[in-house]
């Protein structure tokens, strides 16, 4: 099994310090090989979350970024980073690992969840907030991620008061459980594992939020 090297640092790094095509082009031999290097760490991953999940999506994020619609037209990104899906309709949530210089992460979560979904999350969390706070509340949760984190509404949103004592869980707009790590943490020989128990660690909370995500407010199966 590879491991996230020096070598694969620098030489993001080094894009960062000289991204245009010429550059990229000199250098397209060492990316192929490290890119190569990356996506085996990526699948071994991969394989050990598939052994306790069910995982639907493997997809390692291409370097080339679309500036169709972006102001930033730098060509490349500069970080290498990988999308697992869960299996869906009935598991809900997906894992990201993001491998940038001092920037690197692994979260957990819910980025762009559509109205109906969001809708049913808010109408749980303000009938019965305490399930989700007794995941989010547990010592592993709290020492690995912190807090939830997400893009948020500025006030309470429609049809909730704004006085409701769960209000800054009912204004988020995203739901994400996120671990950072540092450069020293990436090259350490027991990166993989700190991966894989953070992914474990987002179990439960991604349990409770397909749950949700597949019942009514009843309780009642959408999918029988």
């Amino acid at each position: 099994m590879y491991r996230i090297t020096q070598e694969h640092l620098d030489f993001l790094n080094q894009l960062a310090l000289n991204n245009n095509r010429t550059w990229f082009n000199e250098h397209k031999k060492d990316f192929d090989r490290i890119y190569a290097e990356v996506k085996v760490f990526f699948t071994c991953v991969y394989d050990k979350i598939q052994e306790t999940d069910h995982i639907e999506q493997f997809h390692m994020h291409r370097i080339y970024r679309n500036l169709q619609f972006s102001k930033d037209k730098t060509p490349y990104k500069t970080h290498f980073a990988l999308h697992l899906g869960r299996q869906k309709p009935l598991l809900r949530g997906g894992y990201y690992l993001h491998i940038q210089p001092n920037e690197s992460f692994v979260v957990g979560g819910f980025w762009h969840p559509n109205s109906d979904d969001l809708l049913r999350v808010r109408r749980e969390i303000a009938a019965n907030s305490q399930p989700l706070k007794n995941i989010l509340d547990h010592e592993l949760v709290v020492n690995l991620f912190g807090t939830l984190e997400g893009e948020a509404l500025k006030t309470a949103p429609v049809g909730f008061e704004r006085n409701h004592p769960e209000i800054d869980l009912l204004r988020k707009k995203q739901y994400l459980l996120r671990r950072r790590f540092s450069d020293d943490e990436v090259l350490s020989t027991h990166f993989y594992d700190e991966v894989i128990l953070t992914m474990h660690a987002v179990r439960p909370y991604f349990d409770y939020m397909s749950e949700v995500l597949t019942t009514n407010e009843n309780g009642e199966s959408l999918y029988e």
